[in-house]
């Protein structure tokens, strides 16, 4: 196997890594809190609106734009770790 498709292993690796982790919050936040946790963080308020509620119709969308901004920033950093970033 050549140093070429090393390196290529590595970058998938690291990549699956990174998705792995986030979908792991994704999923969390989505069904954790907003699905199995909603009545138990119901009785924390934030802004007068229970955190339950807060999670199943607002605050999981801003999770989920973090981690959009999350992931395309640690992929630029992969890319150039990897050297395979793009020419500016």
């Amino acid at each position: 196997m050549s140093q070429r498709d090393n390196n290529a292993e590595a970058y998938w690796r690291a990549n699956k890594r990174l998705l792995a982790k986030l979908l792991v919050i994704w999923f969390v936040v989505s069904y954790g809190f907003g699905i199995l946790l909603f009545e138990p963080l119901n009785a924390i308020h934030i802004g007068g609106y229970p955190l339950g509620y807060f999670f199943a119709q607002q605050g999981a969308i801003y999770v989920f734009v973090f981690l959009i901004f999350f992931y395309a920033f640690r992929m630029n950093a992969l890319d150039r770790k990897f050297g395979v970033a793009e020419k500016d």
